[in-house]
């Protein structure tokens, strides 16, 4: 049996590791903000409620579902898999950024190109459905039926940090 001082100590290193841990993801998070490469990315509005947590956008990407001839994994894409699609600057279009591969393992970037990590929806024989885990913008009270009324083509903003991690940033209406 450990004696009471012995107890206590542990349960202060156990405490303080926990908080260390919640912090770090915290961090990471707020990271990704402050040293992100800053991309724009083509969407629009789905769904605008939940009552628990108050209005938000569903947001479907025009990266959500690509063609499945960008696929470059040596098998066929299995569902919930985790895969990396390359993004790289629309020629033409301000900062906006397009689908140019999806792949099993991270790939190589050069200086206008990003990563962004993603899990398999669906496969349908021409198309892969993904999701980023930036599908839901939460905004002020009473404006999500707005938006989703607009139904028209919008930006975000997505900042990826070095170590992949994505925040959603802003969304930019028409």
């Amino acid at each position: 049996m450990l004696k009471p001082t012995t107890r206590r100590r542990w349960l202060v290193v156990l405490i303080v590791l926990q908080v260390l841990v919640l912090a770090g993801m915290a961090l990471s998070s707020e990271a990704a903000g402050w040293y992100g490469k800053e991309i724009k990315l083509k969407t629009a509005p789905v769904d605008p409620r939940d009552l628990f947590y108050g209005d938000y956008v569903i947001l479907s990407y025009e990266i959500s579902r690509l063609d499945r001839g960008l696929w470059t994994g040596s098998g066929q894409p299995e569902r919930r898999e985790i895969v990396y699609v390359k993004l790289r600057r629309a020629a033409g279009e301000e900062g906006i950024y397009e689908a140019v591969s999806v792949s099993p393992e991270r790939p190589e970037t050069t200086g206008d190109e990003a990563v962004l990590k993603a899990r398999v929806g669906y496969v349908a024989p021409d198309t892969i459905q993904l999701t980023y885990g930036l599908e839901r913008y939460y905004v002020p009270e009473g404006t999500g039926r707005e938006l989703e009324e607009q139904r028209e083509e919008m930006l975000v903003t997505v900042r990826i940090a070095p170590w992949g991690q994505a925040r959603l940033m802003s969304l930019i209406l028409p």
